[in-house]
Protein backbone atom coordinates (compact mmCIF):
# COMPACT_ATOMS: atom_id res chain seq x y z
CA UNK A 1 0.00 0.00 0.00
CA UNK A 2 3.04 2.23 -0.22
CA UNK A 3 2.42 4.71 -2.98
CA UNK A 4 2.30 8.45 -3.35
CA UNK A 5 3.62 10.39 -6.31
CA UNK A 6 6.94 8.73 -7.12
CA UNK A 7 8.65 5.53 -8.22
CA UNK A 8 8.06 4.30 -4.68
CA UNK A 9 4.80 2.71 -5.90
CA UNK A 10 6.40 0.31 -8.35
CA UNK A 11 9.54 -0.51 -6.37
CA UNK A 12 7.81 -1.31 -3.09
CA UNK A 13 4.87 -3.06 -4.70
CA UNK A 14 7.15 -5.44 -6.60
CA UNK A 15 9.04 -6.24 -3.41
CA UNK A 16 5.86 -6.90 -1.49
CA UNK A 17 4.48 -9.21 -4.17
CA UNK A 18 7.64 -11.28 -4.14
CA UNK A 19 7.61 -11.70 -0.37
CA UNK A 20 3.94 -12.04 0.46
CA UNK A 21 2.79 -14.41 -2.27
CA UNK A 22 5.03 -16.44 -4.53
CA UNK A 23 2.23 -17.02 -6.99
CA UNK A 24 1.52 -13.36 -7.54
CA UNK A 25 4.48 -12.70 -9.86
CA UNK A 26 1.97 -12.61 -12.69
CA UNK A 27 -1.48 -11.66 -11.49
CA UNK A 28 -3.05 -12.80 -14.73
CA UNK A 29 -1.84 -16.32 -14.04
CA UNK A 30 -3.41 -16.36 -10.58
CA UNK A 31 -6.65 -14.54 -11.29
CA UNK A 32 -8.63 -17.70 -10.61
CA UNK A 33 -7.21 -17.81 -7.08
CA UNK A 34 -8.30 -14.30 -6.11
CA UNK A 35 -11.60 -13.88 -4.24
CA UNK A 36 -14.51 -12.63 -6.32
CA UNK A 37 -17.64 -10.88 -5.14
CA UNK A 38 -19.49 -14.17 -5.37
CA UNK A 39 -16.84 -15.95 -3.30
CA UNK A 40 -17.04 -13.23 -0.66
CA UNK A 41 -20.45 -14.38 0.60
CA UNK A 42 -20.71 -13.35 4.23
CA UNK A 43 -17.95 -10.78 3.85
CA UNK A 44 -17.79 -7.31 2.35
CA UNK A 45 -15.41 -6.02 -0.30
CA UNK A 46 -13.78 -2.61 -0.55
CA UNK A 47 -10.63 -0.87 -1.67
CA UNK A 48 -7.82 1.42 -0.59
CA UNK A 49 -6.52 4.33 -2.64
CA UNK A 50 -3.82 6.98 -2.66
CA UNK A 51 -2.62 9.74 -4.96
CA UNK A 52 -1.72 7.02 -7.45
CA UNK A 53 -5.45 6.68 -8.25
CA UNK A 54 -6.07 10.43 -8.52
CA UNK A 55 -9.72 11.46 -8.60
CA UNK A 56 -11.73 8.26 -8.12
CA UNK A 57 -15.03 7.50 -9.85
CA UNK A 58 -16.87 6.55 -6.66
CA UNK A 59 -20.16 5.67 -8.36
CA UNK A 60 -18.28 3.04 -10.41
CA UNK A 61 -16.52 1.74 -7.31
CA UNK A 62 -19.85 1.51 -5.47
CA UNK A 63 -21.40 -0.27 -8.47
CA UNK A 64 -18.52 -2.77 -8.42
CA UNK A 65 -19.72 -3.86 -5.00
CA UNK A 66 -17.59 -1.81 -2.60
CA UNK A 67 -18.93 -1.27 0.90
CA UNK A 68 -15.90 0.54 2.34
CA UNK A 69 -12.74 2.36 1.32
CA UNK A 70 -9.54 3.60 2.94
CA UNK A 71 -7.74 6.65 1.52
CA UNK A 72 -4.14 7.58 2.16
CA UNK A 73 -3.99 10.82 4.14
CA UNK A 74 -0.38 11.24 5.19
CA UNK A 75 3.17 9.92 5.23
CA UNK A 76 5.75 10.74 7.88
CA UNK A 77 5.32 14.40 8.80
CA UNK A 78 6.15 15.72 5.33
CA UNK A 79 3.46 14.51 2.94
CA UNK A 80 -0.29 14.82 2.49
CA UNK A 81 -2.20 13.18 -0.34
CA UNK A 82 -3.37 15.97 -2.70
CA UNK A 83 -6.40 13.87 -3.71
CA UNK A 84 -7.38 13.00 -0.16
CA UNK A 85 -10.45 15.25 0.06
CA UNK A 86 -11.90 13.93 -3.21
CA UNK A 87 -11.24 10.34 -2.20
CA UNK A 88 -12.26 10.47 1.46
CA UNK A 89 -15.34 12.65 1.01
CA UNK A 90 -16.23 11.06 -2.32
CA UNK A 91 -16.40 7.61 -0.76
CA UNK A 92 -18.65 8.96 1.98
CA UNK A 93 -20.93 10.71 -0.51
CA UNK A 94 -21.23 7.49 -2.53
CA UNK A 95 -22.53 5.70 0.55
CA UNK A 96 -19.34 3.84 1.49
CA UNK A 97 -17.98 3.58 5.01
CA UNK A 98 -14.63 5.34 4.71
CA UNK A 99 -11.37 5.55 6.61
CA UNK A 100 -7.96 7.19 6.33
CA UNK A 101 -4.50 5.65 6.59
CA UNK A 102 -1.02 6.88 7.42
CA UNK A 103 2.16 5.49 5.88
CA UNK A 104 4.74 5.22 8.65
CA UNK A 105 8.37 6.26 8.27
CA UNK A 106 9.80 5.30 11.67
CA UNK A 107 13.27 6.61 10.80
CA UNK A 108 12.15 10.23 10.33
CA UNK A 109 10.15 11.24 13.42
CA UNK A 110 8.64 9.57 16.49
CA UNK A 111 5.44 7.58 16.51
CA UNK A 112 3.45 10.09 18.58
CA UNK A 113 4.58 12.95 16.33
CA UNK A 114 3.38 11.09 13.25
CA UNK A 115 0.08 10.20 14.91
CA UNK A 116 -0.50 13.89 15.64
CA UNK A 117 0.31 14.78 12.04
CA UNK A 118 -2.09 12.12 10.78
CA UNK A 119 -4.96 13.30 12.99
CA UNK A 120 -4.33 16.92 12.00
CA UNK A 121 -4.50 16.07 8.28
CA UNK A 122 -7.59 13.92 7.89
CA UNK A 123 -6.86 10.89 10.04
CA UNK A 124 -9.25 11.66 12.87
CA UNK A 125 -12.44 9.80 13.70
CA UNK A 126 -16.06 10.77 14.28
CA UNK A 127 -18.92 8.70 15.63
CA UNK A 128 -21.10 9.19 12.56
CA UNK A 129 -21.34 5.50 11.73
CA UNK A 130 -19.61 6.11 8.39
CA UNK A 131 -16.00 6.61 9.53
CA UNK A 132 -13.60 3.76 10.27
CA UNK A 133 -10.75 4.11 12.77
CA UNK A 134 -7.55 5.36 11.18
CA UNK A 135 -5.05 2.81 9.93
CA UNK A 136 -1.29 2.66 10.46
CA UNK A 137 0.41 1.35 7.31
CA UNK A 138 3.64 -0.13 8.69
CA UNK A 139 5.60 -2.21 6.19
CA UNK A 140 8.56 -2.36 3.81
CA UNK A 141 10.69 0.76 3.54
CA UNK A 142 10.65 1.92 -0.08
CA UNK A 143 13.58 4.26 0.58
CA UNK A 144 16.17 2.07 2.29
CA UNK A 145 16.65 -0.56 5.00
CA UNK A 146 13.63 -2.83 5.37
CA UNK A 147 13.17 -2.05 9.06
CA UNK A 148 14.10 1.63 8.73
CA UNK A 149 17.30 1.07 10.68
CA UNK A 150 15.42 0.24 13.90
CA UNK A 151 15.92 -2.79 16.10
CA UNK A 152 12.91 -4.98 16.80
CA UNK A 153 12.48 -3.49 20.26
CA UNK A 154 12.77 0.05 18.92
CA UNK A 155 10.20 -0.72 16.23
CA UNK A 156 7.78 -2.08 18.81
CA UNK A 157 8.25 1.08 20.87
CA UNK A 158 7.68 3.27 17.81
CA UNK A 159 4.42 1.51 16.95
CA UNK A 160 3.26 1.69 20.57
CA UNK A 161 3.97 5.42 20.61
CA UNK A 162 1.87 5.92 17.47
CA UNK A 163 -1.14 3.85 18.47
CA UNK A 164 -1.22 5.17 22.04
CA UNK A 165 -1.14 8.75 20.81
CA UNK A 166 -3.79 8.03 18.20
CA UNK A 167 -5.98 6.52 20.91
CA UNK A 168 -5.41 9.51 23.17
CA UNK A 169 -6.42 11.89 20.38
CA UNK A 170 -9.42 9.99 18.97
CA UNK A 171 -10.55 7.43 21.53
CA UNK A 172 -10.02 4.67 18.95
CA UNK A 173 -7.29 2.09 18.51
CA UNK A 174 -5.75 2.28 15.07
CA UNK A 175 -6.05 -0.54 12.55
CA UNK A 176 -2.58 -1.99 11.80
CA UNK A 177 -1.82 -2.79 8.15
CA UNK A 178 1.21 -5.02 7.58
CA UNK A 179 2.50 -8.29 6.14
CA UNK A 180 3.51 -11.38 8.08
CA UNK A 181 7.05 -11.24 6.69
CA UNK A 182 7.67 -7.61 7.59
CA UNK A 183 6.04 -7.95 11.02
CA UNK A 184 8.12 -11.02 11.84
CA UNK A 185 11.35 -9.47 10.59
CA UNK A 186 10.97 -6.01 12.07
CA UNK A 187 9.01 -6.52 15.31
CA UNK A 188 10.05 -10.11 16.11
CA UNK A 189 6.46 -11.20 15.41
CA UNK A 190 5.29 -9.24 18.45
CA UNK A 191 1.82 -10.14 19.75
CA UNK A 192 1.25 -7.26 22.14
CA UNK A 193 -0.94 -5.08 19.91
CA UNK A 194 -3.44 -7.78 19.00
CA UNK A 195 -5.67 -7.13 22.01
CA UNK A 196 -6.70 -3.64 20.88
CA UNK A 197 -5.71 -2.99 17.29
CA UNK A 198 -7.62 -4.62 14.41
CA UNK A 199 -5.40 -6.37 11.86
CA UNK A 200 -5.30 -5.49 8.18
CA UNK A 201 -3.20 -8.20 6.55
CA UNK A 202 -1.71 -7.94 3.07
CA UNK A 203 -1.28 -11.18 1.16
CA UNK A 204 -1.96 -11.60 -2.55
CA UNK A 205 -3.20 -15.16 -2.61
CA UNK A 206 -6.33 -17.29 -2.32
CA UNK A 207 -6.26 -17.05 1.50
CA UNK A 208 -4.80 -14.57 3.99
CA UNK A 209 -2.50 -17.31 5.25
CA UNK A 210 -0.78 -17.35 8.64
CA UNK A 211 -1.43 -14.19 10.64
CA UNK A 212 1.07 -12.33 12.82
CA UNK A 213 1.31 -13.51 16.43
CA UNK A 214 -1.58 -12.67 18.73
CA UNK A 215 -4.23 -12.11 16.07
CA UNK A 216 -6.58 -15.07 15.71
CA UNK A 217 -8.46 -13.44 12.83
CA UNK A 218 -8.02 -10.56 10.39
CA UNK A 219 -10.38 -7.60 10.20
CA UNK A 220 -9.32 -6.53 6.69
CA UNK A 221 -7.44 -8.50 4.06
CA UNK A 222 -5.80 -6.85 1.06
CA UNK A 223 -5.83 -9.64 -1.51
CA UNK A 224 -4.89 -7.90 -4.80
CA UNK A 225 -3.51 -4.62 -6.12
CA UNK A 226 -6.01 -4.30 -8.98
CA UNK A 227 -9.52 -5.42 -9.83
CA UNK A 228 -13.03 -4.13 -10.33
CA UNK A 229 -12.67 -1.39 -7.71
CA UNK A 230 -10.27 1.53 -7.75
CA UNK A 231 -6.92 0.86 -6.06
CA UNK A 232 -6.04 -2.19 -4.00
CA UNK A 233 -8.74 -4.80 -3.41
CA UNK A 234 -9.78 -5.65 0.15
CA UNK A 235 -12.19 -7.78 2.11
CA UNK A 236 -13.76 -7.15 5.50
CA UNK A 237 -14.08 -10.20 7.72
CA UNK A 238 -17.75 -9.87 8.57
CA UNK A 239 -21.11 -8.59 7.42
CA UNK A 240 -22.54 -5.09 7.21
CA UNK A 241 -23.58 -5.06 10.86
CA UNK A 242 -20.00 -5.79 11.96
CA UNK A 243 -18.57 -3.12 9.67
CA UNK A 244 -21.03 -0.63 11.16
CA UNK A 245 -20.04 -1.73 14.65
CA UNK A 246 -16.37 -1.10 13.83
CA UNK A 247 -17.23 2.35 12.50
CA UNK A 248 -19.22 3.18 15.62
CA UNK A 249 -16.52 1.92 17.98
Amino acid sequence: MVKNTSARHSVSRVKRRAITALAVGALAGTAALLPTTAQASGTLIGDDVSSHQGNVNWSATKSAGASFSYSKATEGTYYTNPYFAQQYNGAYNAGLIRGAYHFATPNTTGGATQADYFVAHGGGWSADGKTLPGALDIEYNPYGAECYGLSQSSMRSWIASFINEYHAKTGRWAVIYTTLDWWSTCTGNYSGFAGNDPLWIAKYSSTPGTLPAGWSFYTFWQYADSGSMAGDQDRFNGDASRLSALALG
